[in-house]
């Protein structure tokens, strides 16, 4: 492969690891291109963010691919992940400490296993306010860390497959199957007012993107020391 294919579009595929922004792996990758074929300027954008703490498939389009990312960010995407109930937090995730804490006694295996109904096709939800979203020109999550309270409107998401597949209490194990813009963390944060209870995301990894999985993705370090110098030689 080289500078001409990485500028007439490639589709790489990513194992975004936690702590990393989505923004800053798609620079990462975009530096490495340009180091290893000495240019100063590629095209290089991503199909869809990773929060953070979560980790798994992040796809990277470069060059001319960069106009198929609206596309791929309409596909349906695979998770699997963890809820810690008995306790909220205000971004419905670990990025916040907790704020509210509850009990978990009354709530059986069996209770877990049948709430998943709930959340089953077309579902009204709402974004978490430490969100990346935009209203009236300002990020979500800037109200939110100034104190400001904003409407959040809910909107429609589909939950095409949802189910546990494992119970640790407090700790949820699941796999969710969903449309675009769906928040894993809302899920979990309504999941646990189904329970009776709070619930938050103690984690989260993306498997699969469309028909693009996590099993063909690359670590950035694979991509630098393996797949750029493979193709140098060829």
């Amino acid at each position: 492969m080289t500078e001409e294919d990485f500028k007439a579009g490639q589709i790489l595929l990513f194992d975004k690891p936690p702590d990393w922004t989505s923004f800053q792996l798609v620079n990462k990758v975009r530096w490495l291109i340009k180091r290893n074929f000495r240019i100063k300027k590629i095209k290089v954008g991503h199909a869809g963010t990773l929060d953070p703490l979560a980790s798994g498939l992040l796809i990277l389009c470069t060059g001319k691919s960069t106009k198929l990312i609206e596309s791929l960010q309409g596909q349906e995407k695979e998770y699997t992940g963890t809820f810690t109930l008995g306790a909220t937090t205000p971004s419905y995730d670990m990025e916040t400490e907790v704020d509210r804490e509850f009990p978990v006694d009354h709530i059986t295996s069996e209770d877990i296993h049948h709430a998943t109904k709930a959340f089953s096709g077309d579902i009204q939800q709402q974004p978490p306010v430490f969100s990346a979203l935009k209203k009236d020109g300002k990020r979500l999550y800037e109200y939110a860390r100034s104190g400001e309270e904003v409407h959040i409107p809910t909107r429609t998401v589909n939950i095409s497959e949802f189910e546990i597949t494992k119970v640790e209490l407090p700790k949820v194990h699941f796999r969710v199957v969903c449309s675009k813009g769906t928040y894993i963390r809302s899920l979990a944060h309504d999941f646990g007012k189904e329970l009776g209870s709070g619930a938050y995301l103690s984690s989260l990894r993306r498997t699969r993107i469309g028909e693009y999985r996590i099993e063909d993705a690359l670590s950035i370090d694979s991509f630098e020391n393996e797949y750029l110098s493979r193709e140098e030689e060829t």
